[in-house]
């Protein structure tokens, strides 16, 4: 459970880090994780993408692999954590009978990745605090201190799940970051699905993006981070570090609560005869068919957000600007599917 699939990066990759290059108190433990780092020769700006933050949502990782394995950068520098919570991707949340893997097709083979916990493994950090008080002075319930995206800004001395965000927001000071994304999914019953959730600082970016997603056919909304809800990235990373801070949410079956069975073919597929049903009984916040939601139209979603956020960055600061190139074209990726960009399996 604790064994790594292998991410094969492309030739644009400068460099390979671990977060506990920034926060040494993370090294040797199952909260260090991969740091890939691509550089342009052009000077530029500065460019966070999160995936796996909570590792049973599955499209967010994935996303963050097809970008190591693909991009090169001109200008700018762009750093990618594929697996943010690594101890989260070493377990699966109980009593929900989740495959501990799923497999992805591509052109010579499947690979198979892990679908881990929402939580960081209980055997890294345990027992969990009736009440939780986060970094932030947010009160929560107690299994939250194991849940990464309340843990921000972190402690250097605290709970492992407080100290990678430390690690996180270390990165993020020490790089001098402008720009970061964090990438989620939700529940297609969730409300905020769909969604482009921004700092306030980063209100007109967020519009711009929306402008181009929606010109590009895509049905997407802007949910303003709520000041008062402490300890998410965006909320964390805008007010600690004063960067530009946004959270992108795609809608996942096997996340939510209405599904069937759940199976490896539920996350890749995205087919679910419940949700169908559920949908036309209007108890969704987003279209769901007989076709599903698959994991390709799922990452296409964040591709094409992606590069939006990217394009609005250069358009409101040119002198910030990031240009990424090789970036799989999100309608591609919806067509031909995940794998079709993918490295080939050992």
């Amino acid at each position: 459970m604790h064994q790594k699939e292998a991410v094969y990066p492309g030739a644009g990759l400068s460099s390979k880090k671990t977060l506990s290059d920034y926060l040494p108190a993370l090294k040797n433990t199952h909260g260090d994780t991969e740091v890939y780092v691509f550089r342009g020769k052009e000077k530029g700006g500065h460019l966070l993408i999160v995936g796996g933050t909570h590792p049973n949502e599955p499209a967010g990782f994935i996303t963050a692999v097809l970008l190591v394995e693909n991009i090169s950068v001109k200008r700018g520098s762009v750093f990618i954590i594929p697996r943010a919570n690594g101890s989260g991707f070493s377990h699966s949340d109980p009593q929900e009978g989740n495959p501990q893997r799923f497999a992805v097709p591509t052109p010579s083979g499947p690979r198979l990745f892990r679908l881990g916990s929402r939580l960081t493994n209980p055997i890294d950090q345990w027992p969990d605090p009736t009440v939780y008080i986060n970094p932030a002075g947010q009160k929560l319930s107690g299994n939250e201190v194991r849940n990464l995206n309340r843990c921000f800004p972190g402690r250097v001395k605290g709970y492992l799940t407080e100290k990678i965000a430390c690690g996180i927001m270390e990165l993020i000071k020490q790089e001098g970051i402008d720009l970061g994304i964090d990438l989620h999914e939700s529940a297609p019953e969730y409300p905020v699905i769909n969604a482009i959730v921004f700092h306030e600082n980063s209100a007109e970016l967020a519009a711009l993006a929306l402008m181009q997603l929606q010109s590009e056919g895509f049905e997407i909304r802007l949910e303003a981070s709520p000041p008062n809800l402490r300890g998410l990235s965006h909320r964390e990373w805008g007010d600690e570090a004063g960067m530009k801070a946004v959270l992108l949410e795609t809608p996942n079956a096997s996340h939510g609560r209405l599904k069937g069975k759940p199976s490896s073919a539920l996350i890749v597929e995205g087919k679910d005869k419940f949700y169908a049903w559920a949908s036309r009984l209007g108890w969704l916040f987003v279209p769901f068919g007989d076709e599903g939601i698959p994991l390709a139209q799922r990452v296409a979603r964040h591709l094409a957000g992606i590069d939006a956020l990217i394009s609005s960055l250069k358009e409101i600061e040119p002198e910030k600007a990031v240009e990424v190139e090789n970036i799989p074209p999100w309608s591609e990726v919806q067509k031909e599917g995940v794998g079709l960009f993918l490295s080939r399996p050992e």
